[in-house]
């Protein structure tokens, strides 16, 4: 071995690239990066200032962001919604204001002065829906007039009643105690903001008015469409940002007992900075709670340290319109090219070394020679069909195929040419199998593993697993699933191409090699399924052999066909079968005279092989070149092999011109006929085999049935 390819090896083995792709498509990414941003913050300030880490100031952050934290809460939703709210500052002051009068000026308790600041802040948000959800007003313009208001309201009322609420007398500990008082060590306005930020993401997370605030936030006209009520919906994200600003002052008032004027000016700034730094997109439906908090906190900590720092109120503003702008221009960057960034990190093609390409020379000693024998086969539904990727029959004799469409076709005995339409089921439909009742089994990509009966009931069977206890990505979703076979004990065994990809990416796994599938165990008996082999290279064609404890399997990309033992002495263990073929694996399905016949989709070539060897150019190919100009596996040579139970192989048949049949993916013996169909194909191929058994049917070899 060179030892440039043993480096390939190692490199690729141990420096997964596929990783950071992994990473990125997260969602909880967004909230990893403010979180660092929180820790840098915390570190650069721990150093600078002494005391910055002791209890009284950790303490007296807590409360600010019990403040703070609920209006940058309350201005998420409405950016979460797709609007935007500058008078929470204004409200803030209001409402402060308003808490000191109820409970000062006029002696309400504390509860009761609660429930009248919460509901001015409601009514002041309610303003703002009303004018931008209902009158579709600009929500900068709007909640911009609604601030000016708010601030020459507070002016004025501050100035005339101010200073007479600072002499009242009363009983104020309850009051106090929201802004003061601690539960646990923990100041109890902190308490109270980590409550509702919970209920706010299982809100936005969970529940259906936050769904559908999150979708009107990311394409209000879509939502529209969809049967969503655009205008409540952000009326009512308005009237939670003005409750939540009212929070916001009631708990200010109750540390600070300040009726002026000056309360609330420039905290539109410091909420608009805290939810944008924590992550929350402008342009609206993608954010989420956490992201608030986090970025409130990150705020506060560099305005207070700033103060300590000696920098004036004037130089804090700076920094933070400063902050502001970098996190609007990060997140406007990051918003547009967060897709085309994972596009070029995604792909993460890996080291393959290819077996020997076999001959397929017709004047070679090869039994892969080229040849026309299927190059005249009569059609089945021509130019009806639209991707026949499997054929079946049932005990009956009528012939059932899928559709790119999603549809399972039946075709009526014995000319198979009138046809209809005997089930949806939706996605595209791949594999099939026939059970002993003669419902089929079908997979269906994107969905998962469902079940047809002859009463045209469909059901779903399969479409998640138990997620990997490692695995960056949830692989709970079946996401792919390609073929499927049924045990003798009634198991359904199935195979999931990539957890990486959906079908229409199926040419980035190609470029991969990296082993993304895996084989599939579901239970009806229990309703349960378990993930039996890992790892594999686009593993696609599935047959239960006649011994009932083992199944081939074929792996696409690599060109080979494998056994697996899933009962029996060999439980558990994998055999190589045919481990050199010249193309590319699919579906696998038993023969009359007990050997089994493969499709290959298509045809190795040297330029392909040469490829997998280099993952560089693979991962330059899918950076620089456009998906439809990429190195394609051969889909024109249309072949199927029969083989034996040890692997040798006893016939090749072939659509030498690749006219009728350029690409095939299964077959399926019935009566001494072959069918077979293709994922591109338009029709279904059948040819006479003189040498199979007329009465031998799939039906009969799998359940006994004639």
């Amino acid at each position: 071995m060179k030892i440039a390819e043993t480096l390939a090896r190692i490199r690729y083995k141990y420096m997964p690239d596929h990783l950071m792709g992994e990473l990125l498509q997260k969602s909880w990414i967004d909230t990893a990066i403010p979180a660092l941003l929180l820790l840098i913050t915390c570190a650069v300030f721990g150093l600078v200032l002494p005391g910055f880490f002791s209890f009284g100031n950790i303490s007296d952050t807590g409360r600010q962001l019990g403040e703070v934290g609920f209006l940058a809460l309350g201005l998420t939703i409405v950016i979460l919604s797709g609007g935007i709210d500058l008078s929470v500052g204004a409200i803030f002051g209001l409402t402060n204001f308003a808490a000191v009068a109820l409970i000062m000026g006029l002696g309400l308790p504390a509860p009761i002065a609660l429930l009248g600041v919460l509901f001015l802040g409601g009514a002041i948000g309610l303003v703002n829906g009303l004018l931008v959800g209902y009158m579709r007003m600009r929500a900068f313009l709007t909640t911009l007039a609604v601030l000016i208001i708010g601030r020459s309201a507070l002016e004025t009322l501050s100035l005339k009643f101010g200073s007479s609420l600072l002499f009242g007398d009363g009983n104020y500990d309850l009051w106090y105690w929201f802004g003061e008082g601690d539960l646990l060590g923990i100041p109890v306005s902190l308490v109270i903001l980590l409550v509702v930020a919970a209920f706010a993401h299982v809100f936005l997370t969970r529940m259906r008015l936050g769904w559908h605030i999150q979708a009107i936030g990311g394409s209000r006209r879509s939502a529209h469409n969809a049967g969503l009520k655009v205008k409540p919906m952000i009326c009512f994200a308005y009237v939670i940002s003005g409750v939540c600003a009212g929070m916001a002052g009631f708990l200010y008032s109750a540390r600070t007992s300040n009726p002026g004027a000056e309360v609330g000016i420039g905290f539109e700034i410091i909420a608009l900075t805290a939810a944008i730094l924590g992550g929350n997109s402008l342009g609206g439906g993608r954010g989420s709670a956490s992201k608030a908090v986090i970025g409130a906190l990150i705020v506060i900590l560099i305005v207070n340290s700033l103060v300590a720092m000696g920098l004036r109120s004037g130089g804090t503003n700076l920094v933070l319109g400063i902050v502001l702008l970098l996190a609007v221009i990060i997140d406007v960057r990051w918003v547009k090219n967060r897709h085309k960034i994972l596009a070029r990190i995604y792909v993460a093609p890996t080291f393959f070394k290819p077996t020997p390409l076999p001959s397929i020379d017709p004047t070679d000693a090869t039994p892969f020679a080229i040849n026309n024998a299927l190059s005249n086969a009569d059609p089945i539904g021509l130019g009806e069909l639209d991707g026949p990727e499997d054929v079946i029959f049932d005990s009956k004799d009528y012939l059932y195929t899928g559709s790119r469409t999603g549809d399972i076709i039946r075709f009526s005995p014995p000319e198979y040419k009138e046809q209809e339409l005997f089930a949806h089921i939706g996605g595209q439909t791949l594999g099939l199998a026939m059970d002993s009742e003669d419902s089929i089994h079908a997979c269906v990509s994107g969905m998962g593993v469902y079940k047809v009966t002859q009463a045209r009931e469909v059901v779903k069977l399969c479409d998640q697993v138990p997620r990997s206890k490692f695995s960056i990505r949830d692989d709970s979703r079946v996401r792919f699933a390609d073929d499927l076979d049924i045990a003798p004990d009634g198991k359904i065994y199935f195979s999931e191409t990539t957890v990486r990809f959906d079908i229409h990416d199926w040419a980035s796994d190609s470029l991969e090699m990296r082993g993304n599938g895996r084989l599939i165990c579901y239970d009806p008996k229990t309703d349960q399924s378990k993930v039996v082999l890992r790892n594999l290279i686009f593993p696609n064609g599935i047959c239960v052999e006649e011994n009932g404890e083992s199944l081939l399997f074929a792996e696409t990309w690599s060109g080979t066909v494998s056994r697996f033992w899933f009962g029996g002495s060999k439980r558990g263990k994998v055999e190589s079968v045919l481990p050199n073929l010249p193309g590319f694996t699919d579906n696998i399905n038993r023969s009359s005279d007990g050997n089994y016949w493969v499709a290959l989709l298509g045809v190795r070539t040297p330029v392909h092989d040469l490829a997998m060897e280099m993952p560089g150019f693979r991962k330059r190919m899918s950076q620089r070149v456009a998906p439809d100009e990429w190195l394609y596996p051969n889909f024109n040579g249309g072949m199927m092999v029969k083989f034996s139970q040890t692997g040798e192989i006893l016939d090749c048949l072939w659509d030498g011109k690749g006219e009728r049949h350029a690409t095939l993916t299964s077959m399926a013996e019935h009566h001494g006929r072959l069918y077979f169909g293709g994922v591109f194909n338009n029709r279904i191929g059948v040819i006479d085999l003189p040498d199979a058994d007329p009465n031998w049917t799939m039906q009969k070899s799998y359940w006994g049935i004639t």
